[in-house]
């Protein structure tokens, strides 16, 4: 078997590229943080759901108080209905309509002003630990660092490194 000077280039070749693709991944770092974990298990996160649940649990008691009393009303006219006038049938019927729209315009609001606030509480804590992201990826030399993927190598998640750190300085 004869090994001519090109079949010698084409193997020089391809060592070289094979070499440089080998030092090129060996000082690629790449990290990743599970957002959905930070927003579970962070001390921020954890507080800020608090804050949401004293704020809100007032309007949110008055709205179960005011659906179950529409419910017995409801109960109460399909009970007595049969035994009605047709006129106070009616009547009693478009107050129950009336008051299930006002349940629903309330149930509605209550709804989205809880979905903004939450949004804010938990933007605030994202923005916190995008901070602290940012400040392990350049103490530890990251080149990348990411939120979202289909699949994510557990060697690289730097989430409790992230969550750890986010803790700590919500301690201060």
């Amino acid at each position: 078997m004869k090994f001519s000077i090109r079949h010698c280039l084409l193997a020089l070749g391809v060592a070289a590229v094979t070499m440089a693709t080998s030092a090129i991944a060996q000082e690629y770092r790449i990290g990743f943080v599970n957002t959905d974990r930070i927003f579970r298990e962070a001390t921020a996160a954890k507080a800020a759901q608090s804050k949401l649940e004293t704020e809100f649990s007032k309007r949110e008691k008055e709205l179960v108080d005011l659906g179950n009393t529409l419910k017995t009303a409801s109960d109460k006219f399909e009970r007595e209905a049969p035994t009605m006038a047709e006129s106070q049938r009616n009547t009693r019927q478009k107050q129950l309509v009336e008051q299930d729209r006002d349940f629903q315009r309330k149930r509605r609001e209550f709804q989205e002003d809880l979905n903004a606030r939450k949004n804010e509480e938990l933007q605030a804590v994202l923005e916190r630990a995008n901070k602290i992201v940012k400040q392990v990826a350049e103490q530890e030399k990251y080149d990348v660092i990411l939120q979202e993927a289909v699949y994510i190598n557990p060697k690289h998640d730097i989430t409790d490194k992230v969550l750890k750190a986010l803790n700590a300085a919500n301690g201060k």
